[in-house]
């Protein structure tokens, strides 16, 4: 078993991100002219996207996964949050390192792979981006039904989304594992977002901090959790012991600092086998992948031969 401290890699855009260079405006406004209603010089004098609305940062994304990800169809409420694409592709790409790495550099790819979303939101971004770029399944689950309608209808209005995409509805807040995954189902990563805030007011206040990722308007329940994204994240350790042979890779986004060495440090305790911390930054926002199993290593050669050997 492999213990000890985890080593951080590099914090930086991944390689294999589709928007780590310029946006390529013109191209995005020609398959999305809605595009060009938000542009506007910088200080400098070039075209720029009007950050500050939140109807621009819609737009840009609609054209990016159009332009970038053959995703034609992608319409929700305002009343949800809007993801950023470049983020959430990286959160896949570094979870696509993560299996590379424990396969001896080979990448499993299309049916191979389920890839459990906790939380997938109304937007479905994660199923979405995972599909495109590696073919994998996903399992999306969400406590919230009408998220769960809406992902569906994602799914339903672009055909390379059908068949790779499950939407469960999570009937226990609470709950991650419990009432998704059955007993004898296996998922070969979990990913998840967690809430930042305990409660309506700790949001107000952490929106005011410099650099926070949400204005005060923007302030949504997706982003509250009873005890916030530390009360959240030790419940989701918890449970993913006891779904420990179900899962090969567990996971989580933290931005909070503070929480990575506490989950390191639980994760020991618990008896992960091995655990990753893993960077990841673009723009003034950082955060990191928190990763995680509880497989021996004659558990994970055993999983790798049964769902990871790629057929010639």
């Amino acid at each position: 078993m492999s213990k000890g401290k985890p080593k951080p890699i590099k914090n930086k855009i991944h390689s294999r991100n589709r928007n780590k260079e310029r946006y390529d405006l013109k191209a995005l406004i020609s398959i999305n002219p809605e595009l060009k209603n938000y542009i506007k010089p910088n200080i400098k004098g070039e075209d720029t996207i009007d950050f500050t609305n939140p109807m621009a940062i819609k737009a840009l994304n609609k054209s990016l996964l159009h332009y970038y990800y053959g995703i034609e169809n992608w319409t929700f409420s305002d009343d949800y949050l809007c993801p950023s694409i470049p983020n959430k592709a990286d959160y896949i790409h570094h979870m696509a390192d993560l299996l590379m790495e424990s396969n001896f550099g080979n990448l499993p790819l299309g049916n191979n792979i389920t890839c459990y979303d906790i939380g997938m939101g109304a937007t479905c971004i994660y199923p979405m981006i995972g599909v495109t770029e590696y073919d994998w399944n996903f399992i999306g689950s969400d406590i919230d039904e009408n998220a769960i309608i809406s992902a569906q209808s994602i799914i339903s209005k672009n055909e390379s989304l059908k068949n790779k995409i499950v939407c469960r509805l999570q009937g226990t807040p609470k709950d991650f594992f419990y009432g998704i995954i059955d007993k004898e189902e296996k998922v070969d990563f979990s990913i998840c977002n967690p809430p930042l805030y305990a409660s309506l007011e700790d949001a107000k206040k952490g929106t005011q901090k410099k650099n926070a990722p949400y204005s005060a308007s923007e302030i949504k329940e997706e982003l509250i959790y009873d005890g916030g994204e530390t009360g959240f994240l030790q419940k989701y350790v918890k449970e993913s012991k006891k779904f420990a042979e179900n899962c090969f890779w567990f996971s989580a986004l933290v931005s909070k600092q503070s929480n990575q060495k506490g989950m390191v440090e639980f994760l020991e305790e618990l008896g992960a086998t091995q655990t990753k911390v893993i960077p990841m930054g673009i723009g003034n926002k950082s955060s990191q992948i928190i990763a995680w199993t509880f497989l021996t290593k004659e558990a994970q050669i055993a999983w790798k031969k049964l769902r990871w050997t790629i057929k010639k």
